[in-house]
């Protein structure tokens, strides 16, 4: 089986697990379960044409980081008040207890997303060799250089890259950056929706 396509299904496990796991949920976590849902499907969208499984279309991935980055930051931060915690949100304490971490993250998302929107011109055919490993696009850490901005698991602020710098990278980099963002999250502060 290829990356690519251990990528897409990984994807396709998150947004089943989310829909399976919005049974019962109401108010806030309802809420913050919706929008995890909106940016997976986003996430869903466009990695086939990260991977040049389907056609590149610019349109597309800036509607996709939109999505994203109108749940990210502030926004998503907003939907995890303290004590909104247990079943049948998969939310771990992990994020209250590092809420530091959960926001840096939160906000990295925003901007990442941001940076994507604006890559988005940057098609894939024009850049030879711009694909990052599969491996990459599911956050591992040999991913363009993860190893340099993230230190035992927490990220350097120092080495935070600013919009108009994301705009001019790869569009591929960038969406890789920005599934590597939503897969740490997920690893420190997502449990397995049961």
């Amino acid at each position: 089986m290829r990356y690519t396509e251990i990528f897409t299904s990984a994807v396709l496990v998150g947004v089943a697990s989310a829909a399976l796991a919005h049974g019962g949920a109401t108010g806030i976590v309802k809420e913050r379960m919706d929008a995890m849902s909106a940016m997976g499907k986003a996430v869903k969208q466009v990695a086939p044409m990260m991977s040049g499984e389907t056609a590149y279309d610019a349109d597309t991935v800036r509607r996709a980081a939109e999505t994203i980055g109108k749940h990210a930051g502030d926004t998503m931060t907003r939907l995890f008040p303290e004590g909104s915690g247990g079943m049948p949100s998969v939310a771990k304490d992990a994020i209250w207890q590092d809420w530091e971490s959960f926001a840096r993250l939160a906000e990295e998302l925003h901007t990442y997303s941001e940076g994507l929107a604006l890559a988005a011109d940057n098609s894939p055919a024009t850049q030879p060799g711009a694909m990052p490993s599969a491996g990459a696009m599911m956050g591992e850490s040999d991913m363009m250089g993860a190893d340099s901005m993230m230190s035992g698991g927490r990220m350097k602020a120092d080495n935070a890259m600013s919009r108009e710098e994301l705009a001019e990278m790869p569009v591929v980099a960038v969406f890789a950056m920005v599934s590597n963002t939503c897969s740490s999250c997920h690893t420190r502060f997502r449990a397995e929706a049961k």
